[in-house]
């Protein structure tokens, strides 16, 4: 009995670090960088004023921004036009 938990524990970790390996690198890769979408304090990370998440003090600022799906970027319209793949 005692062999068996043991076996199945060491059955539980191999599957778990195998799945985990399955998984992709990083959700980042189906993602591109959209500047000028962020609501204030929503961005993901930065250029200018601040240096990263959740650090901007505006919205639509043109120099943050936002991980969005790729090939979404430039169709995101906002209040202060659309979101772009460079900061302005």
């Amino acid at each position: 009995m005692k062999n068996s938990i043991i076996t199945l524990a060491i059955a539980g970790s191999i599957a778990s670090a195998l799945a985990s390996v399955a998984v992709p690198a990083s959700a980042a890769d189906t993602k591109e960088k959209c500047y000028g979408v962020a609501l204030k304090g929503q961005n993901d990370c930065a250029a200018g004023k601040h240096d990263c998440a959740g650090k901007s003090t505006m919205s639509y600022d043109k120099m943050s921004f936002k991980l969005v799906p790729t090939g979404t970027c430039t169709s995101m319209k906002t209040p202060q036009g659309h979101g772009s793949l460079t900061p302005a």
